[in-house]
């Protein structure tokens, strides 16, 4: 394969797998996995690993950026965290027993109907309003959206981040930054367990395209994740949404021509 395609397919992967990222908290895999498995030719299983991979440095950086501005929220999403790591090996066992091409479909429409939520419906909750949830409720909530959110983000290798997004904001009452900051933070750790469970069950993919999507991603999470830090709650719902939606009709778009 020519060198530059490989370069240019990653570059576009990564960019927009970073700004989904550092934007709107979604998993670098919602991206990485359907380009790479199109334009390189990729297995899909291990194109999602690359993801997967991508993800890690890409959320940790974001979250870094989130807590210098005061928006991570680490203790709280403890119980979240946990129960999104043990259904994430789960998820991706069940993946691997399954047809590629069963994979995917799920998490493009369900960004797409994310996305659409906070464009129609904004999220306004502000840090005052997250305190009024007793301690007992935000455990329970926690545990069951982590059960949930895990197993997508194993089964599917994308949908975890726009997913606990959704719970953050929709279960837990999270403000917007927030909700993105505490977002990337528990991605970094669910990408980090679900790339290894791909790579140990799916063996190692192709070093160039994982070492490119990497860097790619990291820088354009961290200039994304700079300038959401600056918006508004208003404007954040509006690109958290815009993001979502463009991404997920781009991925079915390119599913149904190729």
């Amino acid at each position: 394969m020519n060198i530059f395609i490989k370069v240019l397919v990653c570059f576009i992967a990564g960019a927009g797998a970073g700004i989904g990222t550092g934007f709107a908290g979604m998993s670098a895999a919602a991206v990485i996995g359907p380009v790479l498995a199109t334009f390189l030719g990729l297995p899909p299983y291990q194109a999602i690993g690359i993801g997967l991979a991508s993800d890690v440095l890409a959320s940790f950086i974001s979250a870094y950026t989130y807590k210098k501005h005061g928006n991570l929220d680490v203790k709280n999403s403890l119980p979240l965290l946990l129960s999104v790591l043990v259904m994430t090996v789960a998820g991706s066992l069940v993946a691997s027993m399954l047809p590629d091409r069963t994979m995917g479909s799920f998490s493009q429409f369900g960004m797409l109907i994310i996305g659409l939520k906070f464009l129609i419906k904004p999220n306004n909750a502000t840090k005052q309003q997250m305190t009024e949830m007793t301690p007992k409720q935000r455990i329970i909530r926690a545990i069951i959206g982590g059960v949930l959110v895990g197993f997508i983000c194993g089964f599917v290798g994308a949908g975890g981040g726009m997913m606990l997004l959704f719970v953050l904001t929709s279960f837990l009452g999270y403000e917007m930054h927030m909700a993105v900051g505490t977002s990337v933070f528990i991605m970094a750790f669910t990408a980090l367990t679900g790339g290894i469970s791909h790579f140990a069950i799916g063996g190692m993919p192709d070093l160039g395209s994982l070492i490119l999507c990497v860097l790619f991603t990291l820088v354009w999470a961290r200039i994304a994740a700079v300038l959401a830090n600056k918006a508004s709650t208003k404007t954040l719902n509006q690109v958290v949404g815009i993001v979502m939606v463009v991404t997920s009709i781009f991925i079915i778009a390119f599913n149904m021509i190729f």
